[in-house]
Formats: structure tokens, C-alpha cells, sequence
């Protein structure tokens, strides 16, 4: 009982200290900027809540001034529900009201506008469900107060959707003039029925940077060629130079050579080339092919990496001789009138 008395005692003068600390914060004569203030309450949850009637009431006293005054221009109008985020969590609270007699119309609280978005443009809820948190378990891992809401599956699954096509919006029309490009990795990739098309580029500073990607069902060339077409309307320099490091697809041969000319040097995918060997050898010699043909590409010289993979060419030449000749001998036992 001692133990659990102590630490809901040490947990009392956190809460206080964070309380003390804010308002201090909030009191400060420098700080006048409305960012700042959501910045900080949004940084103190669940303490931030607490705030927010503060921050909402500060702003109504410098419109409409001292209560129960007589000819101001801006009065209070009562309150009415709302809600505002605290970080990617939706909260009920009860918003003042302020009037205009001159217009006859509301004044909008610059405070409670900005506390009405989610903190970062839901950018912390889309990492959480990009890391495989799921939407039906994020109140359990995330609720901050028993008030909150608006983080419902369906609502989550919303939000996450935006964000999401945000950050493809951006990505797919980013400007690539500012990068110098040395190699580009094209391959393609099947979900369900659709099929896509991605490129990675390499910098000359070493930097993987995702140049773009394209929904197609085919890859023929025609079809690539119009996925470079964009890639080039958006910058893409290639007249120094590019190592182009394929899957083998004769479709993007054609279209790498057609839009990059001379400029591009076309290389098969070492991964690629490795697992299409191994995929014709028996189950049990595959992991020790795969771990050949891994050590033959490691050789750091030209000749010394062409001797090992000749080497595995000739071991594999004899196996499969040697295979043929074993069946060729059971057939003729099971065939007696085979000569």
C-alpha cells in the first residue's frame, strides 16, 4: 500500500509541476503568437485540455474586453459545442461565442480554428498505421481521456486515407532536377490484380531517392516508355549517364533504350538473375547455390567474380549430367528391351 500510496503521490507533483510550468509559459510577456500557445498545449496533454478554455477565454477578453461593460463593439454571444485536436485526438469541449453588433455577425476564434486540426496534418496517426498499428485497436494504445472521439476504425481509416494520398500527391509530382541521378532501379510488382511500377534512383552521394512509380497492367515498352515520359517532364537528367539495373523484362529494355538512347547502361538485377537459377534446382541445393552465387557477385575485381560464377556454371553442368545419366541407368533397369 506504501508503494502505490508513493507513486500516485510522485504522479500529483508531475501533473503540478507540468501545470506550474505551463502557466508560467502562457504568462510570459514574449509570448503573444497563438501558434505558440497551441504549440505548447498540444505538447502537454492531458494538462493541454485543461488549458484550451484558457487560451479560448484569453482571446475572447482581448475582443470583446472586460465583461458587463457598456459600448464595445464586440460582445459575448454565449457558448455552443465543439471539439478541437490535441495531437491526433479529437476532444468535446464548449466554445465561446463572440458577436459584432456593428455587422451583426460571429468573430471566428483564431485559436479554436487551428486547435480544430489535427497536430501535424494527421502525419503521427498515418506513421502509427503505416507501422502495422490496427484501427480497431488504436483507442486501446491511444486514448489520452475518457472524452475522447473520432478515432473509430471507419474514422481512422478516413483520415489515414488522406494523409496518405497527400504524401502520393507529393511524391508523385516532386521536381527531380535537384538531384544528380548515377543509376535507376526499375521493377515491377503485383497486388491482387493491378500491377505497378516502380523506380528507385541512386545519387551520386550514394542516396536511394523513389523517383516514381505508375498503375499499369502490362510492361511493354509502350507503356514504360510513358511512365519515363513523366519521369522526364519532371527533371530527370540522364544525358551523363545512367546505370539501368532491370529484372530482365524485355519491356523495359526497349523503353530504357527508345527514351534513354545511348546515355543508358542497362545491367540485369543480380537478386533477380540469382532467384530465377535457383528456382530450376532441387529444394535441397538452393540454399547453397544461393550462397555461392552471393559470394561470386561480392568479389570486389571483374575476373575474380566471372572464374566463380563459371565455376558454379561447370559444378551445375555436371550435376545435371550426372542426374540424367542416374535416370537414364533406372529407366533401363525398369526396361529391360531398351538397349
Amino acid at each position: 500500500m506504501y508503494s502505490i500510496a508513493r507513486k500516485r503521490g510522485l504522479g500529483k507533483v508531475k501533473v503540478l509541476k507540468r501545470k506550474e510550468a505551463l502557466k508560467e509559459l502562457m504568462e510570459l510577456g514574449g509570448i503573444n503568437d497563438v501558434d505558440v500557445k497551441v504549440s505548447l498545449i498540444q505538447a502537454l496533454i492531458p494538462v493541454g485540455l485543461e488549458k484550451v478554455n484558457i487560451l479560448l477565454q484569453d482571446e475572447v477578453l482581448r475582443l470583446a474586453g472586460e465583461p458587463r461593460k457598456h459600448g464595445k463593439v464586440n460582445t459575448r454571444w454565449g457558448s455552443q459545442g465543439g471539439s478541437v485536436y490535441l495531437l491526433d485526438q479529437k476532444l468535446p469541449i464548449d466554445v465561446p461565442r463572440v458577436r459584432n453588433k456593428l455587422m451583426n455577425t460571429e468573430i471566428a476564434l483564431e485559436s479554436y480554428q487551428k486547435l480544430q486540426e489535427p497536430h501535424k496534418l494527421d502525419e503521427q496517426l498515418f506513421l502509427k498505421l503505416l507501422n502495422g498499428l490496427s484501427t480497431h485497436k488504436y483507442r486501446e494504445s491511444a486514448e489520452l481521456a475518457p472524452e475522447v472521439f473520432g478515432i473509430s476504425a471507419s474514422n481512422l481509416s478516413k483520415r489515414f486515407k488522406r494523409c496518405g494520398k497527400a504524401y502520393l500527391k507529393k511524391l508523385l509530382n516532386r521536381r527531380l532536377d535537384e538531384y544528380d541521378f548515377i543509376a535507376l532501379f526499375l521493377d515491377g510488382k503485383t497486388y491482387a490484380k493491378d500491377g505497378i511500377v516502380i523506380a528507385l534512383g541512386i545519387t551520386i552521394e550514394g542516396y536511394k531517392v523513389i523517383i516514381g512509380m505508375e498503375q499499369m497492367n502490362t510492361e511493354n515498352s509502350r507503356s514504360v516508355g510513358q511512365f519515363f515520359d513523366k519521369l522526364i517532364e519532371r527533371g530527370l537528367k540522364y544525358e551523363q549517364g545512367l546505370l539501368c539495373v532491370l529484372d530482365g523484362a524485355k519491356g523495359f529494355t526497349k523503353a530504357m533504350e527508345d527514351k534513354f538512347k545511348q546515355y543508358a547502361f542497362i545491367q540485369r538485377c543480380q537478386q533477380h538473375k540469382k532467384e530465377n537459377v535457383v528456382s530450376y534446382l532441387p529444394q535441397g541445393l538452393q540454399k547453397t547455390y544461393r550462397l555461392r552465387l552471393m559470394q561470386a557477385y561480392e568479389q570486389t575485381l571483374y575476373p575474380q567474380a566471372k572464374a566463380a560464377l563459371n565455376a558454379i556454371m561447370l559444378e551445375l553442368d555436371r550435376s545435371i549430367h550426372q542426374q540424367l545419366r542416374h535416370y537414364a541407368k533406372a529407366w533401363k533397369k525398369r526396361s529391360p528391351c531398351i538397349n
